[in-house]
């Protein structure tokens, strides 16, 4: 596991759920790793957006991750709503994952993740501004 080094994103970290920690900090080093895999990116922002822990790259759209308290068994993977991700994301992957409206995929607590699938989301969206002109962002 990645060490967070900035320590507003780590105190968000620290205030969620313990039984929502692990599963949000899994989706945080997934999105580290897939970057890692991404021959055009050499670094990764990890940040605070809307008071969720947030990752951009410079040619990518940023991906928040967070937990709500009014939805207490969920947890969920952020994007920008003005982005074509989520839309086309509902077209390749259809009913694997779970969206809300054009803005995230949605787990519940004890959701097996498709963690391959879900990578390759992640990949669309750190480098959407490579891609937002491709019919289907290229997939």
């Amino acid at each position: 596991m990645t060490t967070i080094e900035n320590i507003k994103v780590l105190a968000v970290f620290e205030q969620y759920p313990k039984h929502m920690q692990s599963k949000l900090l899994y989706l945080r080093q997934l999105i580290l790793d897939t970057a890692t895999e991404i021959e055009a990116i050499d670094h990764v922002d990890e940040t605070m957006k809307w008071g969720e822990p947030s990752y951009i790259t410079k040619i990518g759209s940023t991906i928040r991750i967070g937990w709500k308290q009014s939805t207490p068994d969920q947890y969920a993977m952020y994007f920008n709503c003005n982005t074509k991700l989520v839309n086309t994301f509902k077209e390749v992957y259809r009913d694997l994952f779970k969206y809300e409206g054009n803005r995230a995929i949605v787990f519940a607590e004890n959701d097996k993740i498709p963690t391959e699938d879900l990578k390759q989301c992640i990949a669309l969206a750190l480098t959407y501004h490579n891609r937002k002109h491709l019919p289907m962002l290229g997939l």
